[in-house]
């Protein structure tokens, strides 16, 4: 499907490739940009046959933030409700890989840490240079960068604005695999695949109670029993003790 600055594809049962597609602008997002990511990422939590997101970047770059010259001639990169990219205060209910290639600076960079997982190439690089300019990396990046890595490595990158490598995000724990050069989406692809023969359900209350982890104990418990007397009536646990029983895959139906 193609579409205003952003592209989708399916090259795997179950996942959803969403790619932003400006590689002349090295995929810098503008407001136009952001409507169509968020109708995209709306299809898809909508959507049963998927169960997984990617998202990557064209020409070899993941995302290199706002469009500086949209910005100037007055657009707004943000969806109401919705933040940066239409992602980034409101990320979809189901999994979301980010696939990265080159660099995801600025609000490219919030757009990874709103993605639950993290493909890199091994040349790749990330940052927050907003300080640099004169913002704030107010799209989430200020709040989400500390729950990834060490806090006090994220004080000294926001403050300064120097960008970081693949490498270091690694071992930071940002980044979940390295790989070759040109090889992040068929790695992220793979992933997701592997997530997708997952129940869908399941994959999104998982989802839900990793986001609740931070709650305070009590609320998070009781959360968490929610989550799970909930899933436990459906009729995909049904079906996986069924599968597991009579030793074969699992038919999941998302209900």
């Amino acid at each position: 499907m193609e579409s205003t600055g952003v592209r989708t594809e399916r090259p795997s049962d179950g996942v959803l490739l969403i790619t932003l597609d400006r590689p002349e602008r090295r995929n810098a997002i503008d407001g136009a940009m952001s409507r169509e990511i968020a109708r995209v990422l709306d299809g898809f939590d909508a959507d049963p046959s998927s169960s997984v997101g990617v998202l990557t970047g064209a020409g070899g770059t993941f995302c290199s933030g706002m469009d500086l010259r949209a910005f100037l001639d007055g657009d707004a990169p943000e969806v109401p409700g919705r933040g940066f990219g239409g992602l980034t205060q409101a990320p979809p209910a189901k999994p979301l890989i980010a696939a990265v290639e080159g660099f995801a600076l600025a609000g490219g960079c919030e757009l990874v840490l709103a993605c639950d997982l993290v493909v890199a190439a091994d040349d790749a690089s990330f940052g927050l240079p907003e300080v640099g300019i004169g913002l704030i990396a107010g799209s989430g990046g200020l709040l989400r960068l500390p729950h990834r890595i060490p806090r006090s490595v994220a004080a000294e990158l926001a403050l300064t604005g120097d960008r970081f490598g693949a490498a270091d995000a690694h071992r930071w724990g940002l980044v979940n695999r390295l790989v070759a050069p040109g090889a992040a989406v068929t790695a992220a692809v793979e992933l997701a695949a592997r997530i997708a023969r997952n129940a869908p359900l399941a994959l999104a209350a998982t989802k839900r109670m990793l986001a609740a982890s931070d709650l305070p104990v009590d609320e998070a418990w009781e959360r968490q029993e929610t989550e799970l007397v909930a899933i436990k009536a459906t009729e995909d646990a049904r079906e996986g003790a069924r599968a597991f029983g009579e030793k074969r895959a699992p038919r999941w139906s998302g209900h």
